[in-house]
């Protein structure tokens, strides 16, 4: 079993490790930073919802209310290892990156609570990008060469993406219409509460 010792080395999770750990651990804080939409759709039972751009805003605060066994959940790991460096560099050096996300703890056949089918935001990055580099190809060869630019821009952004860990086209797509739940978290509910949802009992 993973020991929170070895945090600042060893930062991942096995889903059937985090199985374990709820029965396992009263002291265990399991963060989903996801949409609240993707929360929506499907999380672990019991985990929390804290979405990437909430948990950036206000991560000294949210350090401060964590203990010492925090395991950081998204789609796929991105995110929540985004998570992970922030509240290192907020003081906590103990917090795991679940392996596999949500989906992989599924998988593996852990509890989750299923809700209205949505698109992740990852997939939707994808499709995005995709088509834009569809888009810039064809209207290079039909329209003008100058369109080709656009998915030479795609790349670029693409490849920016990944030597930063960053996704402006994710940060943007997070703020469309149907990419909002019917209620967002915020600091005073997803935040200041936990302390209390922590003792009483976490999301259903």
């Amino acid at each position: 079993m993973t020991s929170p010792s070895t945090a600042p080395t060893v930062t991942a999770l096995a889903p059937e490790t985090l199985q374990s750990w709820f029965t396992e651990h009263q002291d265990l804080v399991v963060i989903d930073v996801r949409s609240a939409a993707e929360f929506e759709s499907m999380h672990i039972r019991g985990s929390y919802n804290v979405p990437l751009p909430l948990l950036s805003e206000h991560t000294d605060e949210l350090a401060a209310r964590l203990g010492s066994r925090v395991v950081l959940v998204c789609q796929s790991g991105v995110r929540a290892e985004q998570a992970r460096q922030r509240l290192a560099k907020a003081g906590i050096d103990t917090a795991y990156v679940l392996t596999g996300g949500a989906p992989g703890f599924a998988a593996a056949g852990g509890d989750v609570v299923r809700g209205k089918d949505r698109w992740d935001l990852e997939r939707q990055v994808r499709l995005v990008a995709g088509s834009l580099v569809v888009l810039g190809l064809a209207g290079g060869k039909f329209v003008s060469p100058k369109i080709r630019t656009l998915a030479g821009v795609i790349g670029t952004g693409l490849t920016f993406s990944a030597a930063t860990n960053t996704c402006a086209m994710g940060q943007a797509l997070s703020a469309m219409p149907w990419n909002k739940a019917a209620k967002e978290p915020t600091r005073e509910s997803a935040i200041l509460q936990l302390p209390l949802q922590a003792v009483e009992g976490a999301a259903a």
